[in-house]
């Protein structure tokens, strides 16, 4: 029998309605037959009309319980795990909300504001024997499993660079003004922690998850934030970092890798949105390099190039089951660990987060970004 996970949703619009529409697919339509899902609770934190719309907007099944506010849906005995999507300036808070009354977690990406935070998240979910995960659901695609796997098979050689861009021309004055959440301080906002993080994702997924645990060693540092001339948040971020070991063999005659991780939203890595600008993601290796397509979040395919007279192309490409987001990928994951009594996810370690969250810190440190004190306080309970 298929193992069942009860959600319930903490309620922000746009992630929540795509990670809900997943969840509601037929895990069978992806090859999944040993776990299901169901939501069984929703909160929005404004009033429960708006959890009864959101309800009825997806077509959610009964039973699906709708709640005003975050601590009701919490107090639910129903809920197995709680998904959370609100912006990443209320994930600590909401997370140690959920934590606290004793339910499981998957946090949207960033995990937190900053590092600290992201520990203190860790030390309580594992004191309480709480799953925890950071909602990263690029690195469950089958698409990035197969990335990984082949540089760990060394088919592109020792990796010793990737270049990864997440990158969106807009007019931000005008669509995003000062208040949305995009470029609100107040919000934890800016291009870093929204997109940077994905271009991070195929940095340390690659040069740094394709080690062995005992081998994977935090890079060092150097980055350039532009801030958005209205708020102060970074509207263009560019990072270097320096790992001290080559992947897959930490290689005996040269033992280091570089990542170029960049976010914008003034230039775009995609400007005819075709493609013909080529890859977001460029793996090099001594033996050729991997190219990822379409956007480093949620990719289409790769092509394998092999150096010269070292083989041919090679194009894979992926199609998404029940024409879904892609998100259900790691819903399955929280649900499997669940049902194997595992606290959290190998593909997503939470000390990868951690390091993941420590590198943005350094970032913005080094550019001068600030939020307000309240969102980088690990004090909790605290209103914000």
């Amino acid at each position: 029998m298929a193992h069942l996970t009860k959600w319930g949703i903490m309620v922000q619009q746009l992630k929540s309605t795509a990670f809900v529409r997943d969840l509601l697919k037929d895990p069978k339509t992806r090859d999944a037959t040993d776990i299901t899902h169901q939501v069984v609770a929703v909160s929005s934190s404004s009033s429960k009309d708006r959890a009864d719309q959101f309800i009825t907007e997806l077509n959610i099944p009964s039973p699906c319980t709708a709640y005003g506010s975050y601590e009701d849906l919490v107090a639910d005995a129903n809920v197995d795990v709680i998904y959370i999507a609100t912006p990443h300036s209320h994930h600590y808070q909401n997370a140690m909300l959920a934590l606290e009354a004793g339910k499981h977690v998957l946090c949207e990406k960033a995990f937190t504001v900053n590092a600290a935070q992201a520990k203190i998240l860790v030390e309580t979910a594992r004191k309480k024997g709480l799953f925890l995960m950071e909602a990263v659901w690029t690195r469950y695609f089958p698409l990035s499993i197969q990335v990984r796997d082949l540089i760990k098979q060394g088919a592109i050689g020792e990796v010793y660079r990737v270049i990864a861009d997440t990158s969106f021309s807009m007019d931000a004055e005008s669509a995003f003004g000062v208040e949305n959440r995009m470029v609100n301080l107040d919000l934890a906002g800016g291009c870093l922690l929204d997109l940077g993080i994905y271009s991070l994702t195929w940095i340390f997924q690659t040069l740094y998850h394709t080690l062995p645990k005992d081998l994977r060693k935090p890079p060092t540092v150097t980055s350039q934030i532009t801030p958005y001339h209205l708020t102060g948040a970074d509207e263009a971020t560019t990072m270097l970092l320096s790992f001290p070991t080559s992947t897959p063999s930490n290689g005996a005659n040269v033992k280091y890798s570089q990542g170029v991780a960049m976010t914008s939203m003034r230039v775009a890595n995609d400007p005819d949105e075709e493609g013909t600008a080529g890859p977001p993601i460029r793996i090099q290796g001594d033996k050729g390099e991997i190219q990822v397509f379409k956007v480093a979040f949620q990719p289409t395919s790769y092509k394998i190039i092999p150096k010269k007279g070292f083989g041919e192309v090679k194009e894979v490409k992926f199609e998404f089951p029940a024409q879904g987001r892609g998100m259900y990928w790691e819903a399955d994951e929280v649900a499997r660990c669940l049902r194997d009594g595992k606290l959290e996810s190998e593909t997503m370690p939470l000390e990868e987060s951690i390091v993941i969250m420590e590198v943005m810190d350094e970032v913005r440190r080094q550019g001068g970004l600030i939020y307000p004190a309240s969102i980088e306080s690990t004090e909790y309970p605290l209103e914000l």
